[in-house]
């Protein structure tokens, strides 16, 4: 695939919705944080049905390292891997309070130091919070990368860092949450909605479907 195709495939994203957003619940950085690593194997609305009970209660380090893990549980465990969550959850803000005066860090590093937090999180939160040109891929924008051939990798690492590198720096800071919508929505794991597709004629998929 061409530069100017995947401009193309871009462009169109865009018109369609100019300003995507995250389908996660939140209201500053630290919120987001939380609920990325609470999304690890999770749906989002599964994740804001919690947050928004977790939230209005607490919704600072301090306030949620101060309901102990126990009581973290009794809000999240709606959600998958509950138990671990609540643990990372408590000590990522015992992290947080203790050395980053209770901010979230706005490095790739620092946040990946934090427990629960890989470098798919890190690079949500850079994205989403702070506004940065990074690339979280999922299951979702894996397989969008590699069935539309924008970027194919043999990993997530390697399709980060080739759409990165190959996606036009003018629709970088937004690709994530497009190529995740596209996958959640449209380019669908079992049977792709490829009749529905507003890049169908650009994508380089050989199965194509009808719908």
């Amino acid at each position: 695939m061409n530069k100017e195709i995947r401009t193309e495939i871009f462009t169109r994203f865009r018109n369609e919705n100019p300003k995507p957003e995250t389908e996660l619940n939140y209201s500053n950085p630290f919120e987001l944080l939380v609920a990325v690593v609470l999304s690890a194997q999770a749906t989002d609305k599964g994740v804001n049905k919690a947050t928004d009970k977790l939230f209005p209660v607490a919704n600072t380090p301090e306030a949620i390292y101060a309901l102990g893990v126990d009581g973290l549980k009794e809000y999240i465990k709606t959600i998958g891997l509950f138990n671990a969550k609540a643990e990372n959850v408590h000590k990522l803000c015992k992290q947080l309070i203790e050395q980053h005066n209770s901010e979230v860090p706005q490095t790739r590093e620092a946040l990946e130091a934090l427990p629960g937090v890989g470098r798919k999180t890190a690079n949500v939160v850079l994205n989403t919070a702070f506004g940065q040109p990074t690339m979280a891929v999922d299951t979702h924008i894996f397989r969008v990368s590699n069935r539309t051939r924008i970027a194919p990798g043999k990993n997530v690492v390697e399709v980060e860092k080739r759409l990165v590198r190959l996606v036009p720096k003018e629709f970088l800071l937004d690709a994530h949450h497009w190529l995740i919508l596209h996958g959640r929505y449209t380019c669908v794991a079992r049977k792709p909605k490829c009749g529905s597709c507003i890049i169908e004629d650009l994508c380089e998929y050989r199965d194509k479907t009808t719908d």
